[in-house]
């Protein structure tokens, strides 16, 4: 029997998202220490702009929906979900929110200090210049997806560390 086939699907999520994570944050943590903040910034948004397209594209596959163009904002929000819910280990996905309170409007909310950013960057002790790569990555996917959207508030320094909590809507534009 294949090892593959002994261990659940969620542990073998967890593992991978949080091997993700970790090579994320040793990524931005040993770029900082070589460049600095500003650049390693610069850097990991150059980074996620460009993996966003090729990652969204890969779970399209996966999720069986490659050829799908999301033609309602149902088919778009559940597509979503589906695809935070299989990147993100549970012990990340548990702790953030994705709601719908009206059409066209996705809710965004992290419980309180549970983002993994912040955690991270908090830990390694550079909360306070680093720029929210996680909603940024979001954004990249939309646009990636051909998805016409605003989003408030328009993030770039972390919300957690700056008012303690990370929450806001996305508008999507869909005709509906």
């Amino acid at each position: 029997m294949s090892v593959l086939n002994k261990v659940e699907k969620r542990t073998i999520r967890d593992l991978l998202g949080k091997g993700w994570l970790t090579h994320d944050g040793m990524w931005f943590y040993h770029t900082y220490q070589q460049f600095g903040i500003e650049k390693a910034n610069a850097l990991n948004i150059a980074a996620i702009r460009s993996l966003a397209p090729i990652e969204i594209q890969r779970v399209k596959k996966v999720l069986g929906k490659a050829r799908e163009k999301f033609e309602t904002f149902e088919e778009f929000k559940d597509f979503m979900l589906e695809a935070l819910e299989m990147i993100l280990p549970n012990s990340v996905f548990e702790k953030f929110r994705f709601t719908t309170s009206s059409k066209n409007l996705l809710h965004w909310e992290w419980e309180r200090g549970q983002c993994f950013a912040f955690k991270g960057m908090k830990q390694i002790g550079i909360i306070d210049g680093y720029r929210c790569g996680v909603i940024y990555r979001i954004e990249c996917w939309l646009e990636a997806l051909g998805i016409k959207y605003s989003i408030d508030p328009k993030i770039d320094k972390c919300m957690m560390h700056e008012k303690g909590v990370c929450l806001g809507d996305i508008r999507v534009i869909f005709g509906d």
